[in-house]
């Protein structure tokens, strides 16, 4: 299965009642394998979790920690970046070169990658002392 598919598909899942937002993420492993998250809301705003962030949970929880594709999709007039949060998320557990697809279910889709969605990523470098 495509990560756009995946990603599709998983996006049907979304719990978004309040906002009707629904949104999916999937990303490829180092491995190979693909794993895929939806945004999941709470009424206690911002108690939910993004479709990137729920992706990542399920790979990690799989004993993975690295991303080497990812592909978000939502129902919008152009394609949805992730959060700040998410960018972060994506910056921890994938290289700056790695590709982000950004797309809508009407198709249009926008090319990027981790190190321009979030240039000067905090990294683990920066926790280390001189």
């Amino acid at each position: 299965m495509s990560l756009r598919d995946a990603a599709a598909a998983v996006r049907e899942n979304a719990h978004a009642p309040y906002s009707n937002f629904k949104v999916g993420a999937a990303i490829r492993s180092a491995s190979g394998r693909v794993y895929v998250g939806c945004n999941v809301e709470n009424v206690a705003y911002p108690e939910g979790t993004c479709a990137e962030a729920g992706a990542i949970a399920a790979m990690v929880a799989a004993g993975e920690t690295q991303l080497t594709e990812v592909y978000v999709i939502a129902d919008s007039p152009s394609p949805v970046p992730p959060c700040g949060g998410c960018r972060q998320k994506l910056a921890e557990f994938g290289a700056g070169a790695t590709s982000v697809i950004l797309a809508t279910t009407d198709g249009a889709e926008q090319a990027t990658t981790i190190a321009q969605l979030l240039p000067g990523a905090f990294g683990s470098d920066h926790m280390e002392r001189s």
